[in-house]
C-alpha cells in the first residue's frame, strides 16, 4: 500500500515538473500601419492597450490552466472581433458597396490541418467558422454564400451584416472614395490598406496554433481577397518550426508567401524566429514596397513581433517572463 501511494505521489510530482518545465506563450496583433503617438489621444491609446491586455490575459490564463493553443487563439481573436477598435468583426472596414466582407483562417501546428473562409457577411465570429471548416469539413477554404450556408449547418450564429457597422469605418470609406476620385495612387495611404487581428500560441502540450481575422481593405471591390485567409501567406503553424500570423499589405504577403517562408527558414536553415522574421519583413518585403508585420512563436516559447511600419498593435505573454503590450515602433 505504501509503495502504491509512493508511486502515485512520484508520478504526480514528475507530471508537475514536466508541466512546469514546458514553455507556453501567446502573442497577439491588432494590425500594423501609420500608428503614431502624435495622432493618438491618451484616451484612445488607453482603450487599445486595455483591449490588447484583456485579450492577452485571457489567452495566457487558458494556456496556464492547461487549455490548448487552439482554445487560446480562438478566444483571443473573438475578443478582438467584438471590439470596434480593430478591423475584424464589429469594426470591420466597408467595401466599396458599403458592406462588410470578412476573412479568417486557422492552422494547427501538430496536424498541419487548416481552415479558412473569405467574403463572409453574416457570421458573427469569422474565426469560429474558419475553425469549423478545419474540424467539420473535408475542405480547407470556403467562400461567400457557400461558407455562410456551411455555417448554418454547423450551428454558428448568423447575424445581419449591419451589426458590423461603425461610424469611424464609414467615415474612412467616404475618405477612401474621395481619394479614389482624386488619384489613382489612393492606396498609398496606409489607413486604407491595413487592419487585421491575429494570435499565435504554444500550449503546455508543445503544440503551436495560429489564427488571423480581418475585414480586409477599405473600399475593396470585385471580391478582393488579401493574405489573411491564405494559408502560408497570412497564417501558418508547424510544430517543427513556428506559428505566424501576419498583418499588412496583403498582396505582397501573398506574393512572397510570408508566413510559411518564415517557418521554412526556421525549419530548413536552422535560423531563430528573430533572424527569419527580420529577414522576411525587412530584407524581402520592404525593398519591394511590402509593408506590415508578423507575430511569431517557436516551439520553445520564444516570441518575436517584427514590423516595418510606424506601429503595430501587439501584445505577448509567456511563462518565461515575457509580459507586454506595445503599439509604437520606439517601444
Amino acid at each position: 500500500m505504501l509503495i502504491k501511494t509512493f508511486i502515485i505521489i512520484f508520478l504526480a510530482l514528475v507530471s508537475h515538473i514536466v508541466s512546469a518545465a514546458q514553455p507556453f506563450a501567446i502573442a497577439i496583433h491588432g494590425g500594423a500601419g501609420t500608428i503614431l503617438k502624435s495622432s493618438m489621444t491618451p484616451e484612445l491609446e488607453a482603450q487599445y492597450r486595455k483591449k490588447l491586455d484583456d485579450a492577452k490575459q485571457l489567452g495566457y490564463s487558458i494556456l496556464s490552466s492547461g487549455g490548448t493553443s487552439e482554445q487560446a487563439v480562438l478566444s483571443v481573436i473573438k475578443i478582438l472581433e467584438d471590439s470596434p477598435l480593430f478591423n475584424a468583426g464589429i469594426g470591420a472596414v466597408y467595401t466599396y458597396e458599403g458592406q462588410h466582407e470578412l476573412d479568417a483562417s486557422v492552422m494547427d501546428g501538430k496536424s498541419r490541418m487548416a481552415g479558412a473562409i473569405t467574403g463572409v457577411k453574416t457570421v458573427r465570429h469569422p474565426i469560429e467558422l474558419a475553425s469549423a471548416v478545419m474540424h467539420k469539413s473535408v475542405h480547407v477554404m470556403l467562400s461567400g454564400s457557400g461558407a455562410e450556408n456551411f455555417a448554418t449547418t454547423v450551428g454558428l450564429e448568423q447575424i445581419d451584416n449591419s451589426i458590423f457597422n461603425t461610424k469611424r469605418r464609414f467615415e474612412s470609406l467616404q475618405r477612401a472614395k474621395a481619394k479614389m476620385k482624386a488619384s489613382a495612387n489612393w492606396l498609398k495611404n496606409e489607413d486604407f490598406r491595413y487592419g487585421t487581428v491575429g494570435a499565435v500560441a504554444l500550449d503546455k502540450f508543445g503544440n503551436l496554433f495560429a489564427g488571423t481575422s480581418t475585414g480586409g481593405m477599405t473600399a475593396k471591390r470585385w471580391g478582393r481577397i488579401g493574405d489573411s485567409p491564405i494559408i502560408g501567406a497570412g497564417t501558418f503553424a508547424d510544430n517543427k518550426s513556428c506559428a505566424v500570423s501576419a498583418t499588412g499589405h496583403g498582396e505582397f504577403f501573398i506574393r512572397f508567401n510570408v508566413a510559411s517562408d518564415i517557418c521554412a527558414r526556421v525549419a530548413y536553415q536552422g535560423k531563430s524566429i528573430k533572424q527569419a522574421g527580420d529577414e522576411v519583413i525587412f530584407d524581402v518585403l520592404e525593398p519591394v514596397g511590402g509593408t506590415g508585420g508578423v507575430i511569431i512563436i517557436d516551439t520553445k516559447g520564444n516570441i518575436h513581433m517584427p514590423f516595418n511600419t510606424a506601429g503595430m498593435y501587439r501584445a505577448a505573454r509567456s511563462n518565461n517572463g515575457v509580459d507586454k503590450v506595445l503599439i509604437y515602433r520606439e517601444e
